[in-house]
């Protein structure tokens, strides 16, 4: 195999990592910085289903749509905090 047939994209690094590691913060949610504590929850794998079906038809990650229905169901109220 000769020098010339090395195919220049194929499996080559990117030039500069932070460009493409890092998402813009055009992109990223305003709020993304405030959630730091990951939860991890158990479900059917129809569960699962449904939910990712839900949020690809809104439009949403699962994440998102998770936090909104957990903001719903526990808002943050001063008097309930032991």
């Amino acid at each position: 195999m000769s020098g010339s047939d090395i195919r220049p994209g194929f499996a080559s690094r990117p030039g500069a990592a932070e460009r493409w590691v890092k998402t813009p913060e055009a992109v990223r949610p305003p709020s993304a910085d405030l959630f730091t504590a990951r939860l991890t929850i158990d479900v059917t794998p129809e569960l699962r289903h449904r939910l990712k079906l839900a949020a690809l038809q809104r439009g949403q990650t699962v994440a998102d749509m998770l936090r909104a229905l957990f903001e719903r169901e526990f808002p943050n109220s001063q008097g309930d905090a032991p």
